[in-house]
């Protein structure tokens, strides 16, 4: 864990001082974030509504809570139930000068980022990339005739209107020392939860009002090889893990729970742009969003586990009775 993690997460009397340092910097936080909403909120900056149903996942703190895996189980349960979804990402760490793009199997990690090539491995939907999220979600809807959109990590982002929010949160970490940034996790305060509409937990204790999500482990694919696949269990020597997420410790707390042995665990900031030097000689078990990136650098005994998510089936039925009201509105809203 990471001083910051430990000040934010696990911290001690001696940390204070550092806490109270930062303070005039978390008020000025809290001072410009209030006053651009008061701006959306008086219409002075426009929040741009859309024909269609649009469900914003996001969070409240920094670093990964398990947005990626909940839009990806989104989009494909929202196909089942004969929804026509499109993804829209901000594409963070690529770089793109002209957007809106969309992002296919030739889309390059270095252009639309690593998010949104690990999505497009998994949903079978429209996804495209726009910092600019009114513009990109008229896009899926005018040229692509999508009929709801998923925004991935949109939930501040409020120059587009919302139907649904869901704020996916760590259920072992949670708010931490409930403080805003930078001393604290926070980009809004505790009381924002109160506001959307859905709470998931990844992991951990769930109490009312709040909805499990757990993510369930893969057989290993080779980074290299991806037609190669390894069973978790017949690992015997002890392996390196590698992780450039918000919580690498997750990961490894993952492959302990899976009864691997680690003789190394290698944490990277999030959205860590690896080169050869970063990845060891033995045998490497990484995240699939580190995957991504690492397709050319990586030797032949690196791996990685693929994570797919599972939630309750009442979370499923009440956001599809949300989903099927706010569709029939948005469409009673067009006749008139």
């Amino acid at each position: 864990m990471s001083w910051v993690d430990n000040i934010w997460y696990s911290p001690r009397w001696y940390h204070w001082p550092v806490i109270i340092l930062l303070l005039p910097l978390t008020a000025l936080f809290w001072l410009l974030s209030a006053l651009r909403r008061t701006l959306f909120r008086s219409q002075i900056k426009p929040s741009v509504d859309i024909p269609v149903p649009v469900i914003v996942v996001g969070n409240i703190s920094v670093g990964g809570n398990g947005k990626t895996p909940l839009v990806m189980h989104l989009a494909k349960r929202l196909r089942q139930e004969g929804y026509h979804p499109g993804v829209l990402s901000r594409g963070y760490g690529g770089k793109k000068a002209s957007y809106p793009m969309i992002v296919d199997n030739s889309s390059l990690v270095d252009l639309v980022g690593d998010e949104a090539i690990l999505m497009r491995r998994h949903i079978n939907c429209p996804l495209l990339v726009d910092p600019v999220r009114p513009r990109g979600a008229m896009e899926l809807v005018d040229n692509h005739k999508c009929d709801v959109i998923i925004c991935d990590d949109g939930l501040q982002h409020y120059a587009l209107n919302r139907d649904i929010e869901i704020v996916v949160m760590d259920g072992q970490r949670r708010c931490g020392n409930k403080l805003l940034l930078p001393a604290g996790p926070l980009r809004e305060g505790l009381w924002r939860l109160d506001t959307v509409d859905f709470l998931v937990l990844n992991g951990g204790p769930v109490t009312n009002g709040e909805y499990l999500m757990s993510l369930e482990a893969g057989k290993l694919i080779n980074v290299k090889h991806p037609n190669k696949s390894l069973s978790i269990n017949d690992l015997t020597s002890p392996i390196a893990a590698l992780a450039g997420i918000g919580n690498p410790q997750r990961f490894f707390s993952l492959l302990e729970k899976k009864q691997v042995k680690l003789k190394d665990k290698i944490s990277f900031v999030d959205h860590h742009a690896f080169s050869e030097k970063d990845i060891p000689s033995t045998t490497v078990i990484m995240t699939e969003k580190d995957a991504v990136k690492c397709t050319q650098i990586a030797h032949d005994d690196c791996w990685y586990l693929p994570v797919s998510a599972s939630l309750t089936s009442q979370f499923e039925s009440q956001l599809l009775q949300k989903l099927k009201q706010v569709a029939a509105d948005k469409k009673q809203s067009k006749r008139k």
